[in-house]
């Protein structure tokens, strides 16, 4: 039912952002062929004239449209007529083309005001996470750490902890022997292990049957995250190196050892490398009956865990008024547009990489799960966002978007003339296959992070 839901939100915000379009062009009395829920590929669901307008539900239901007599060659509507778009004012069609974006705005903020006014809370996007319990195996450092049930996890490495992933992403990120090292390390530890072992140089493939000293192995340095990245709102990057399967062999077996006998297949600085893949340690501090605890270091096992269960509470902000309403509902979309723009950006500059993009599909399936675990609210609000999300893909100056018929308009007003018509068209029908195509791959995406534990298990 939950997923029901969800489906029936996010479709009354194509309803939404079409209906834009539709009624902006007929305050301004232009004529309006057809009005489509789906993009028209596949079979037709539902078709039905009502007056002059068809109604139309195509099987591909990834978007909406609104056709003009300018969209069909066989149109029976003078090529002069001001029933006709292209033959209305630049200003009117830019309203016309804008107002799908317009709509979505508005809808969203009244989305986020309703919630404030029937909840009397908005979200921070802040939580306060507690460990709930310790399950880790008896020789894990979290027992040395001094980490107990009940205390409140307020800072890692430096780090104010108060997101929802704060404490899985560090934990994650320091995994320990990983199989990744950081440059800096291996030149530390191969100067160190030059110094005991003058005879060897640095790629030379060690004699079998001599022995190699090593020095004291030291940990790796903390891993810092910021705000963003804690937020999920960024990746997390290095330039680490992986080891090679020798390496991480060679790594296995030096563990609390001060000397390896070579067998003939590894160098000096094999050995390097060997030695800085370890332990990520992680500092962290804690709020006990009220009074701050730096604990001793602790790390995070080679798959990211701690050994620990956490427990999270958001912080909410109460709504106490109409000004209190508006002010929060207003910071609430703010912050989250704000995120939707960074992590944009970050997909454009491939600092994001394509295959983290994601669509209605997995959209749908997590707004279900949000629905379900913490109720009508957050859906309301998550459908908001997605409404933002919408608005600010449409305005981007892409052709077959919103944005590139804005961009089209703002051609003309600059050269006094209209693009000529038939490039206009090879333009669009190219970005509008690039769009489909987009289209697919993200639903790709969605299917195989649904299909994927299914396939593990």
């Amino acid at each position: 039912m939950s997923t029901i839901i969800m489906i029936l939100l996010i479709s009354i915000l194509i309803l939404v952002h079409e209906a834009g379009h539709f009624f902006s062009a007929r305050f301004f009395k232009i004529k309006v062929d057809k009005f489509g829920i789906g993009l028209p590929i596949g079979p037709t669901l539902w078709e039905k004239k009502v007056g002059d307008i068809t109604l139309i539900i195509h099987a591909f239901l990834f978007g909406g449209y609104v056709s003009f007599p300018d969209d069909d060659k066989d149109s029976d509507i003078p090529q002069d007529s001001q029933d006709r778009l292209l033959n209305r004012p630049i200003w009117q069609r830019a309203i016309v083309f804008s107002a799908g974006v317009t709509a979505n705005v508005i809808c969203a903020f009244v989305l986020v005001l309703l919630t404030a006014f029937l909840w009397h809370n908005m979200p921070s996007g802040k939580f306060d996470t507690y460990v709930k319990e310790i399950n880790a195996p008896k020789e894990a450092s979290v027992w040395q750490s001094g980490l107990q049930a009940g205390d409140k996890i307020i800072e890692i490495n430096g780090s104010k902890i108060d997101s929802k992933y704060g404490i899985y992403l560090y934990a994650m990120y320091s995994a320990s022997y990983d199989g990744k090292v950081s440059k800096e390390n291996v030149e530390q530890n191969y100067i160190q292990l030059k110094k005991i072992n003058p005879a060897f140089e640095q790629d030379e493939i060690i004699e079998k049957g001599l022995i190699v000293k090593l020095p004291q192995i030291n940990n790796e340095g903390k891993v810092f995250l910021n705000k963003n990245i804690l937020n999920a709102i960024a990746l997390y990057k290095t330039e680490e190196e992986k080891l090679t399967d020798a390496q991480t062999k060679i790594r296995d077996e030096i563990q609390n050892k001060k000397y390896i006998e070579a067998d003939g297949t590894f160098s000096l600085n094999d050995i390097a490398y060997a030695m800085s893949d370890n332990v990520k340690p992680l500092e962290v501090k804690v709020l006990r009956n009220g009074q701050e605890i730096q604990l001793n270091p602790m790390s995070s096992n080679s798959e990211g865990l701690i050994g620990i269960v956490p427990e999270q509470k958001e912080i909410l902000i109460p709504v106490t008024g109409i000004k209190s309403a508006f002010s929060t509902s207003w910071n609430y979309l703010y912050n989250e547009t704000k995120s939707m723009i960074i992590v944009l950006g970050q997909l454009f500059t491939g600092k994001i990489p394509l295959k983290n993009m994601h669509g209605v599909v997995l959209i749908t399936k997590m707004g279900g799960d949000i629905i379900s675990h913490d109720g009508i609210f957050y859906g309301i609000l998550l459908t908001a966002v997605i409404s933002m999300n919408l608005a600010i893909l449409n305005i981007l100056p892409i052709p077959a978007l919103d944005g590139g018929h804005l961009l089209f308009l703002l051609i003309e007003k600059i050269m006094g003339k209209p693009v000529d018509e038939e490039i206009a068209n090879k333009i669009m029908n190219v970005f509008f296959l690039l769009l489909i195509i987009l289209l697919i791959f993200v639903l790709f995406n969605d299917i195989y992070v649904l299909v994927k534990p299914l396939l593990v298990k």
